[in-house]
C-alpha cells in the first residue's frame, strides 16, 4: 500500500510525511476517520514507509575510545521512492518482520483463545481487496455470521510479547491496531506499553468512533483526523478503478458523502432505476392512495434490505440537492440533467422545511433497516408520514 494508493487525503498524507522526515513522530498516532474515508488504508501506508525507511547507522566506539559513525547517516526516502526498497516489497505483503497487526477475531471453535495471527492470511487477503472495507466486511469473510467479534486478553498478551523484542530490519517496529474499539476492559493491559513503550516502537491505531475507545487508551494517543474523500475524489476514483461509467460515477459520488466503500457497493447496483421507483412512490403518496402505497412497500420489501437502504439513500441525496437548487441555483449541484430535472420536481410539492422533516423521516428509516425492521411494515408506516407531511405539512407517528 501506497500514499498513492489511498484517495485524495493530500494534506494528512503531507503532515505525516514530515512527522516521519522530521523525527516529530509520536510513540502513539490514532488514526480517527468515519467509514469509507480511508483511515486503514492510509494507516497502512504510513505504517510500510516507516517500516521501509533504511536504518540509521549506529555509532561504534573505535580502538582508542573515541565515536566513530561507519558511514553517512541514510537520507529520508520518500512516498514515491519507496516501491524500489527491499523492506518495502516485505512490508506491501503484510510479511515484514518490524510491521506487526491487531484486528478484532472471532473463536474458531469452542473453548478458542484466538489471536489476530490466526488469521494473518486472512488479513493480508483482506488488505489487499478490501482495503476500504468496514468491521462487518471482515467479520464476514472470516465466518463470523452472527459472532460478536472481539479483541482478546489473549491478543493482548501477544501484543506485549512481540513489542518487547528488539527490531529485526528497521529502526522502528509498529504495531497498527485496527478498531481499537473492540477492545474490552482488557486493553487495559496495554496501558503502560502505550505509555511507555520500549525505544523505537509505534502504536498506530485506526477507529471509526473514539467514543467507543478506552478514555485511558485515547488520551495517550496522538490524534491525526482524516477527513473523508470529496465528491469529485470519489468520482475520479470510481472513473479510474472501478471502471464506472462517468454517468454512474457523478450519479454514486454525490450519494455516498464521502463513503467510498458505500460507493462500490452503489456501482454494484448502479443498473437499478431508483428515480422510477421513487416516482412510483411518490406518485402512490400523493396521489394513488393506501392500496397504491401498500403495493408499493410490498414491492420494496421484495428488494431486501441493502438495497432499501440505497433507494432511502438515493431519496435523500435528490432531496439535498432540491434545497441547493433554491439556495444556489441549478448550476451549482452536482446532479446528471434527469436528476436535476426530478430534484427541481421536488421543489414543487414540498417547501425546504417539509423537504427537512421528509430526510429526517428517511435517515429514521434506514436507522429501522439496519436493525432488521420488516420492510413492508416500515415502508407503509413511512408512507402514510410523507403524506402528511407533504400534504398538510406536519409528521405523525405511526
Amino acid at each position: 500500500m501506497q500514499f498513492k494508493d489511498v484517495i485524495g487525503l493530500t494534506e494528512t498524507k503531507q503532515q505525516l510525511v514530515e512527522m516521519l522526515q522530521q523525527n516529530r513522530l509520536s510513540h502513539a498516532l490514532l488514526f480517527l476517520g468515519s467509514e469509507g474515508s480511508g483511515a486503514l488504508p492510509l494507516a497502512l501506508a504510513f505504517a510500510q514507509l516507516i517500516v521501509s525507511q533504511p536504518q540509521a547507522v549506529p555509532v561504534v566506539e573505535d580502538l582508542f575510545g573515541g565515536m566513530t559513525a561507519l558511514e553517512p547517516a541514510p537520507a529520508f526516502i520518500r512516498p514515491d521512492e519507496i516501491e524500489q526498497q527491499p523492506a518495502f516489497q516485505r512490508a506491501e505483503q503484510l510479511i515484514h518482520p518490524d510491521l506487526h497487526f491487531s484486528y478484532p477475531v472471532i473463536p474458531k471453535k469452542s473453548g478458542d483463545k484466538p489471536t489476530s495471527k490466526d488469521f494473518i492470511t486472512e488479513w493480508r487477503e483482506f488488505v489487499k481487496n478490501y482495503p476500504y472495507g468496514n468491521v462487518y466486511d471482515w467479520l464476514q469473510m472470516i465466518g463470523a455470521e452472527n459472532k460478536q467479534g472481539n479483541i482478546t486478553a489473549e491478543e493482548c498478551n501477544d501484543i506485549l510479547r512481540k513489542l518487547s523484542l528488539k527490531s529485526f530490519e528497521s529502526e522502528y517496529k509498529v504495531l497498527l491496531l485496527w478498531m481499537p474499539e473492540y477492545l474490552g476492559k482488557e486493553g487495559n493491559k496495554l496501558l503502560k506499553l502505550i505509555e511507555e513503550p520500549p525505544a523505537n516502537t509505534i502504536f498506530i491505531l485506526v477507529a471509526e468512533n473514539d467514543e467507543q475507545i478506552l478514555p485511558t487508551i485515547l488520551s495517550r494517543c496522538q490524534l491525526i483526523k482524516i477527513p473523508k474523500p470529496t465528491a469529485k475524489e470519489i468520482e475520479q476514483a470510481l472513473l479510474t478503478r472501478a471502471n464506472a461509467s462517468a454517468e454512474a460515477a457523478t450519479q454514486i459520488a454525490g450519494i455516498c458523502e464521502g463513503n467510498y466503500r458505500e460507493a462500490l457497493q452503489l456501482l454494484q447496483h448502479a443498473e437499478e432505476d431508483w428515480q422510477s421507483l421513487l416516482r412510483e412512490w411518490l406518485n402512490a403518496i400523493i396521489k394513488g392512495g393506501p392500496i397504491a402505497q401498500v403495493k408499493f412497500a410490498e414491492e420494496i420489501n421484495k428488494l431486501g434490505r441493502e438495497k432499501q437502504k440505497q433507494f432511502l439513500r438515493y431519496f435523500n441525496h435528490l432531496l439535498e440537492q432540491s434545497i441547493r437548487i433554491r439556495i444556489l441555483g441549478a448550476d451549482n449541484v452536482m446532479l446528471i440533467d434527469k436528476e436535476k430535472d426530478f430534484a427541481q420536481r421536488l421543489n414543487k410539492i414540498a417547501g425546504v422545511s417539509q423537504q427537512e422533516a421528509i430526510i429526517e423521516q428517511l435517515d429514521k428509516a434506514a436507522y429501522y433497516i439496519e436493525r432488521n425492521a420488516n420492510g413492508k411494515i416500515l415502508f407503509q408506516a413511512l408512507s402514510i408520514k410523507l403524506y402528511h407531511i407533504i400534504q398538510n405539512k406536519v409528521v405523525v407517528e405511526v
